[in-house]
């Protein structure tokens, strides 16, 4: 390879975000939403590029942990930073879902599923561990945002990918893998409230600048609507498992209850866009973090009609067909303006 090429490559993946995962899991949802409302050649089309854009993103984090160990150890022990790495997570198991549902592959499921739930084990008694005890902390409102809530979308896309696969394969191991899924979705929900509760305190107590309105803050919405998902596929395994179904009005409960608060967001998010952009002026340029919005509008939509399916709510409506085609619009969107930064910088490092 051109010596060239090298160091272009590294200068480019210096400063790579830990959480650049999210566009995985961004075209991942997307995909699976328009295989779940029945849209042609879409889902596997999108089935195809996510497997080449989790290869490529895969090959350039190892990259940049070869070329820079020292700064992907920083970006382990920094408050914003971290969260990110959970997108790995979050993307193995969307890549799963696909990989079962689209490419009608167990052994690869289970085997991407696998990965995530090792890194899952890894990244999360690591990165809690060392923000614990670390000596320099920053405050509040320097140190918590939205991204803090990847750890709950992670752990819930164990619980996605753990009652997908039970409902593939025969017992015992049908029984053994609704309980992982029901545990990590109960785990997800306590975790969700742990940290929505610093990130809503830092909301309403502290000074507010646009700046600090990241794109991040829809996994504010994005955790719960994961949650839901969750909870409507334990709600549709059962009749295979005694123990969920001998809690099916809580499975229930709490699955409203997480479509709920996630409903709820939707508006507030909106008006604080809104607020940002409109009112407050602040630039709207492209930022790979952006993909941490599209994840969420399209996971809302999938889980509303796997809600919707699994409870019978047909007063829904056209609400899921609805958010999937905003999803759908905002990542073609964010791929466009992912290609137009990519060419940017192409000719800019040509240039210098």
């Amino acid at each position: 390879m051109n010596t060239g090429l090298i160091a272009q490559l590294r200068t480019s993946i210096k400063d790579m975000s830990p959480g650049y995962f999210s566009m995985v899991m961004a075209t991942g949802i997307v995909s699976l939403a328009a295989y779940l409302l029945g849209v042609p050649v879409l889902p596997h089309a999108l089935f195809a590029l996510n497997w080449v854009l989790f290869v490529i993103i895969c090959l350039l984090a190892i990259a940049r942990v070869i070329w820079y160990p020292w700064r992907t150890l920083g970006d382990l022990v920094d408050h914003l930073r971290a969260p990110g790495f959970f997108t790995f997570v979050a993307a193995c198991s969307i890549l799963a879902s696909q990989s079962l549902l689209i490419g009608k592959s167990l052994p690869v499921a289970a085997a991407l599923g696998t990965i995530g739930g090792l890194a899952w084990i890894v990244l999360t008694y690591t990165i809690f561990t060392v923000l614990t005890v670390k000596s320099n902390k920053p405050s509040l409102d320097h140190g918590i945002n939205g991204g803090w809530l990847l750890a709950v979308v992670a752990t819930q896309s164990m619980a996605v990918i753990g009652a997908q696969i039970a409902g593939e394969v025969p017992q015992p191991a049908r029984m053994e893998l609704n309980y992982f899924a029901l545990s990590m979705w109960l785990f997800g929900g306590m975790l969700y409230i742990w940290m929505m509760s610093l990130i809503f305190y830092r909301y309403t107590f502290f000074e507010f600048s646009p700046a600090d309105l990241s794109p991040p803050y829809w996994i504010n919405m994005g955790a719960m609507a994961i949650s839901t998902l969750a909870g409507a596929l334990l709600i549709v395994n059962a009749p295979h498992a005694p123990f969920l179904e001998s809690t099916l009005p809580f499975l229930k409960g709490f699955t409203v209850f997480y479509w709920a608060t996630g409903t709820w967001w939707i508006p507030m998010l909106f008006v604080l866009a809104i607020w940002r952009h409109g009112i407050r002026r602040f630039p709207f340029t492209y930022d790979p973090m952006y993909w941490g919005a599209v994840f969420p509008i399209g996971m809302y939509a999938a889980s509303t009609l796997r809600m919707k399916q699994a409870m019978g709510l047909d007063f829904l409506g056209l609400l899921p067909q609805l958010m999937f085609g905003i999803g759908l619009v905002t990542w073609v969107v964010l791929f466009i303006g992912q290609l137009r930064a990519l060419r940017r910088h192409w000719v800019a490092s040509r240039g210098a």
